[in-house]
């Protein structure tokens, strides 16, 4: 027997697609919208709507950029340093970077991390294009901002060793241990990097 109108079923199913979403959460989302002014319910399936016709990517940084747009800014702008880039995983890395307030180069989307056990090899990346952008560009340094975990850290070992011969300065971003994490807790390639990368008092 039917217990709730097809309609708001197939709102719930829809919702429990979304990473992270169960189905309580996903039935309290599609009762709120319910519950709501119905323009609420218009303005979510209207922006929904405009994610895949208003938004592309970079060709050259393949960061996401409207679809007017031929280029990013964080990369066309004359007060970034393109011989300075962040090489991250995904777009929202490149938030999290903007928003410390304290990066003037570009940056580079990888769209992912190598892990073949997820058939994502080297090649289904934008490592070839980094390649032929530190070349055409001039990049004096690569900041390597992928995650410390083992997709993360092969990654980086892959990419470095792809400019084996160049001139280009390979760094990896500083990572150790958190504030408020005690030792025993942490994972052994936070506590690894924390010793490689310990510092005088």
């Amino acid at each position: 027997m039917k217990v709730l109108p097809k309609a708001l079923t197939l709102v719930i199913d829809s919702m429990q697609k979304l990473p992270g979403v169960g189905p309580r959460s996903a039935e309290r989302y599609a009762y709120f919208l319910l519950k709501s002014d119905p323009r609420k319910a218009g303005e979510l399936a209207s922006s929904l709507a405009a994610l895949h016709e208003d938004i592309s990517y970079c060709p050259k940084t393949f960061a996401l950029i409207d679809k007017d747009e031929k280029i990013s800014p964080l990369y066309s702008s004359p007060s970034r340093n393109k011989q300075l880039v962040a090489v991250v995983e995904d777009p929202f890395d490149v938030v999290a970077i903007e928003n410390t307030g304290q990066f003037s180069g570009t940056y580079h989307v990888l769209n992912g991390l190598i892990s073949p056990i997820d058939g994502i090899s080297p090649e289904s990346l934008h490592i070839n294009e980094l390649v032929k952008r530190v070349r055409e560009d001039g990049v004096k340094e690569l900041i390597i901002a992928t995650n410390a975990s083992v997709e993360g850290e092969s990654t980086a070992h892959y990419i470095a060793s792809q400019f084996d011969d160049d001139k280009v300065k390979i760094t990896r971003l500083a990572q150790g241990m958190p504030i408020g994490l005690d030792i025993e807790y942490a994972d052994q390639i936070t506590l690894g990097r924390a010793i490689e990368g310990r510092k005088p008092i």
